[in-house]
């Protein structure tokens, strides 16, 4: 397999840096299980994709807002304090990304993120100059799984599917992309992954 793989393709959140909104709420609300009712409330997961789907914060908060007056100030929170919710890096995988770019791998990010919100990291964690192009969906006005943004993907990277390695966290994410042609890692741990790159026998990994 490794003889057709050319480029690896990585997620960023929970692959290269820990992201949980409840991170945030729970300094603002009593206990994680009340976090967890107001996410599911609001519907949380189904909101937040719209921004990475291109839509900015400030339509995104106010549509919430009118549908759950109650809880405006808690909506406007997640845009406010939004980095609490980064939990960290995940430092196995970044060794791991750094090992692969000393091997001479071509390195690419597909990853679902507000435009917003990715301004303000990026200048914030050096990895991510380890890779030779990065899609954030917010810049495409389309989400993962959806199958058009990997064709973005294979369209502006310049490699086929069947020449990339694909890494990423969601279960669904990686159907698709095997739909697509790609070969896979389904993301679980940094010692999980490099093990599966062991296994792989991808260069540059010990």
């Amino acid at each position: 397999m490794t003889q057709n793989i050319n480029a690896i393709i990585f997620d960023l959140g929970n692959v290269l840096i820990g992201w949980d909104p409840r991170q945030l709420y729970k300094r603002l609300l009593p206990d994680l299980k009340t976090v967890d009712r107001f996410l599911e409330q609001i519907r949380f997961p189904e909101w937040n994709a719209k921004q990475d789907a291109g839509r900015p914060f400030r339509e995104g908060v106010a549509e919430l807002s009118k549908e759950f007056p109650q809880y405006a100030e808690l909506i406007q929170a997640y845009d406010t304090y939004w980095e609490e919710s980064i939990t960290g890096t995940h430092d196995g995988t970044i060794e791991l990304v750094k090992e692969l770019q000393q091997a001479g791998w071509k390195l690419f990010m597909l990853s679902n993120f507000s435009v917003e919100k990715f301004e303000i990291i990026k200048q914030q964690y050096g990895f991510l100059d380890f890779f030779d192009d990065i899609v954030i969906s917010g810049k495409y006005n389309v989400v993962k799984p959806d199958p058009a943004i990997f064709e973005i993907a294979i369209e502006r990277f310049g490699r086929p599917a069947n020449k990339c390695l694909f890494i990423d966290d969601s279960a669904p994410n990686i159907t698709t992309a095997q739909r697509l042609g790609f070969n896979t890692i389904h993301y679980q741990s940094p010692t999980q992954l490099r093990e599966q790159l062991k296994k792989l026998s991808i260069k540059g990994i010990k």
